[in-house]
């Protein structure tokens, strides 16, 4: 009898032992299941465990669960929730998304705000930048420049934008993103610079750059609504206008020069050409003189008067040329 007795006491222990192994082991699971009972939005034990079985947080489903219920977002359910973790997305940054979509009046469905997280985008960010607009700097400020524009004086005016926009939550997935903005808005100051008559009328009026510049629909196709674009600071830069008359001179001075050059060097040619044809006619001159003598044509007397004449005038080239100098020997 003694011995029955202490095989039950026994095997009351050990189902004790194990009863205690079971709630030890089951009372992360327990916690989370009357967590989520005492908030309203019960799940099932075993769903809890069979979480843990197909590798998802438990604590993160049960919580995004309570806060979307809470939230007033009832359609989404503990399904929707495991399988987007399980496709790779961050459940409860969603789920926040979502619940402050809601309570800014902005549409946003469970389709649409997984599809954004999965692609990658901030949704949590997006949702709050749609609600709270901010600025983009255009240029990037990571980048000491400015745009560079001339007006069509020619003068150069160097500006920086700030460019207010809010999330459009519609074009989130598959939008441009913020560098497509600062290309767009740098493309369209430059446009109306350019368009301007003078860089004074700019200056008076910066704010019909910005008027034109809204005008081109630069957010289409992009993730954002431009709501602004302001001109943060304009400066007046180099005049590009001068600078290329300038250099357009000095070509056309070099192209001159050329061409006188080329004029001279045939000038000279012309000129050595003719010498050469003298040169040819002198060479002729004794044989002319030899038939002369031989036709009779020429007589000695002839000849000699000639050569007088032909001193003669060497003389005087030769007293012409000392009048010209003065005493010391040097040039007038």
């Amino acid at each position: 009898m003694e011995g029955s007795t202490l095989g039950i006491y026994a095997l009351i222990i050990l189902l004790g032992i194990i009863g205690l192994i079971f709630i030890v082991i089951l009372g992360k699971y327990i916690k989370l299941w009357f967590q989520a009972y005492v908030s309203g939005t019960p799940i099932s034990i075993f769903n809890i465990i069979g979480m843990s079985l197909r590798k998802i947080p438990p604590q993160i489903i049960v919580n995004a669960r309570i806060n979307s219920y809470k939230a007033g977002l009832k359609g989404i359910s503990t399904s929707d929730l495991e399988t987007h973790f399980l496709a790779g997305g961050r459940v409860l940054e969603v789920v926040r998304a979502m619940i402050a979509a809601d309570k800014a009046n902005i549409p946003l469905d469970w389709r649409q705000a997984t599809a954004i997280d999965l692609a990658g985008r901030d949704i949590l960010e997006a949702v709050r930048t749609s609600v709270n607009p901010k600025v983009i700097d255009c240029p990037s400020p990571d980048i000491n420049l400015s745009i560079t524009a001339v007006a069509k004086d020619g003068v150069q005016l160097l500006c920086r934008a700030r460019v207010t926009v809010r999330t459009n939550i519609k074009q989130l997935v598959g939008g441009a993103t913020e560098e497509t903005i600062i290309a767009r808005v740098g493309e369209g100051i430059v446009n109306s610079i350019g368009a301007s008559q003078t860089h004074a009328d700019v200056l008076e009026a910066p704010q019909m750059i910005t008027q034109l510049v809204l005008d081109k629909g630069l957010d289409a196709q992009t993730a954002f609504e431009i709501l602004s674009i302001d001109i943060a600071d304009i400066s007046v830069g180099e005049n590009i206008g001068a600078k290329l008359k300038i250099d357009r001179a000095e070509s056309d001075k070099q192209v001159a020069q050329a061409k006188a050059e080329e004029r001279r060097a045939m000038a000279v040619a012309a000129e050595q050409e003719n010498r050469a044809k003298v040169v040819l006619a002198e060479a002729e001159i004794p044989r002319a003189m030899a038939l002369a003598f031989q036709s009779g044509n020429l007589g000695i007397m002839d000849y000699y008067k000639m050569k007088n004449v032909q001193s003669d005038t060497k003389m005087r080239d030769a007293l012409s040329e000392y009048d010209d100098e003065d005493k010391d020997g040097r040039k007038k």
